[in-house]
């Protein structure tokens, strides 16, 4: 078999295939290197992996200057991490430059985490790069690590991370909750991301009477996956169990006077500088969540 041949008339075929057909040319091109990737990799095996080098001063001259060895190292790469049974259907889901990114990750599920994401959320390369960058698969709870590899369906607290990330350490000597709500404040849609999916603001310091006396929800959000408001309270202490009566109380008020009937019951996310799995362990009403916060 003619390697060099094979690869050079796909690599051709695509540079035709983009000047064509605009609207697919990225899908094609992904396939295209996974392909090349395979025949580099059969022509490794059988040549050595020094035929890249050769592989590559010849396409450079005869089909682009693109095609260098570090561009036909990425392909084989690319072949050799995805040709995996579980990554191999994903192949055509995202960018190149997304999948660069990917071929280094040496963890098959947090790929497919990612992916997922990437699709999900329509993330740039430079959005992925940031959320690889900032370890968003490793924060995740490790009951949702396993539901990605038995591909059970995730609840609204699979993909909030812990720490949650909220940028902003350097900005202040001393973080109260009222800080800690301005830090939040100042980039919403990273702080949304940090829950997971679904999430919108609706407003802070949310006011509500008991009886004769306001009270103030902290930050109120509504998921419309889960169609579902969420409670968060902040609290720059470790989690104390007088927190989970007091977010319940906002819960069961929401539930009273704000939520429709055709809308699931609230959920209480506690954000705290320490948690503590006893009084959480013990809590009775599985819609409260806890999670710490670290600021970067």
């Amino acid at each position: 078999m003619n390697y060099y041949e094979e690869i050079k008339q796909k690599l051709i075929d695509n540079e035709i295939y983009e000047k064509v057909k605009d609207y697919s040319k990225e899908r094609n091109r992904v396939i295209t290197y996974f392909e090349t990737g395979k025949l580099l990799y059969e022509a490794g095996k059988e040549y050595g992996k020094n035929n890249i080098k050769y592989y590559s001063e010849k396409l450079m001259m005869e089909v682009g200057k693109k095609y260098n060895i570090r561009t036909l190292y990425r392909m084989r790469k690319f072949y050799e991490v995805f040709s995996n049974e579980k990554l191999t259907p994903l192949v055509s889901k995202l960018t190149w430059s997304h999948y660069i990114q990917l071929v280094s990750l040496n963890d098959v599920n947090k790929i497919i985490y990612y992916i997922n994401v990437s699709v999900n959320q329509n993330l740039s390369k430079n959005e992925l790069i940031e959320r690889i960058k900032n370890k968003e698969y490793e924060r995740l709870p490790l009951t949702t690590k396993n539901k990605i590899i038995t591909k059970e369906e995730s609840k609204i607290d699979d993909l909030i991370k812990n720490p949650i990330l909220i940028k902003g350490n350097n900005k202040y000597e001393e973080i109260s909750e009222k800080v800690l709500q301005k830090l939040m404040l100042e980039d919403i849609p990273s702080f949304l991301n940090e829950l997971g999916e679904g999430f919108a603001f609706i407003k802070n310091e949310y006011k509500i009477k008991l009886g004769s006396t306001y009270n103030y929800i902290d930050i109120l959000l509504f998921n419309y996956i889960y169609n579902a408001f969420v409670v968060v309270e902040l609290k720059v202490t470790e989690l104390r169990k007088e927190y989970i009566g007091q977010i319940e109380v906002y819960m069961n008020y929401v539930d009273k006077n704000i939520k429709k009937i055709n809308q699931n019951k609230t959920i209480g996310i506690i954000i705290c500088k320490k948690d503590n799995k006893y009084v959480i362990e013990y809590c009775s009403d599985d819609r409260i969540i806890s999670r710490e916060y670290k600021l970067v």
